[in-house]
């Protein structure tokens, strides 16, 4: 498996962003209630960022040689499974909302307390998830090794 490229999660982002953007015109034109996601969306996403992380702490030292335990290869690529749809989830959550946002603040009227803070929350909440699912996929990466065996100098995954 490779690793999560930097144009995959630059095109979600924007995909995400446009889309959330017009989801909130299109509320806004039918003269329905913009969305507001809840506050619980944005904690939720934190923790989930925390949990990956701390899951691939494990694989991060048994891969840099700092314990001697074996770790079993289901759950190392499980971890690193859970890392990459984290980052692609965290960039898909973050841009809707984000989107969400921009359409709030680019409004004519002012946006109230009870609906910023949320979307700002679950905002953050996604940009650490795609944060915290890049940093576990960094973490489940073998350095390369300095014997001559071909494969370039190349991290690889356990």
């Amino acid at each position: 498996m490779t690793r999560t490229r930097p144009s995959t999660i630059v095109a979600l982002l924007i995909v995400a962003v446009v889309a959330g953007f017009a989801f909130d015109a299109v509320l806004a034109a039918t003269l329905r209630p913009v969305a507001v996601p809840p506050l619980s969306l944005g904690l939720v996403l934190l923790a989930i960022a925390a949990i990956v992380v701390s899951l691939a702490v494990p694989v991060f030292r048994v891969a840099r040689g700092r314990t001697r335990e074996p770790i079993d290869a289901y759950y190392a690529t499980r971890v690193v499974l859970m890392a990459k749809a984290s980052s692609l989830s965290g960039s898909l959550f973050g841009g809707f909302v984000g989107g969400m946002l921009i359409y709030m603040l680019t409004r004519g009227v002012p946006v109230a307390a009870s609906s910023a803070l949320p979307t700002i929350v679950s905002v953050v909440g996604g940009l650490v998830l795609l944060a915290g699912g890049l940093v576990a996929e960094f973490m489940c990466t073998v350095p390369p090794s300095d014997d001559d065996d071909g494969d370039g100098g190349k991290p690889q995954r356990i």
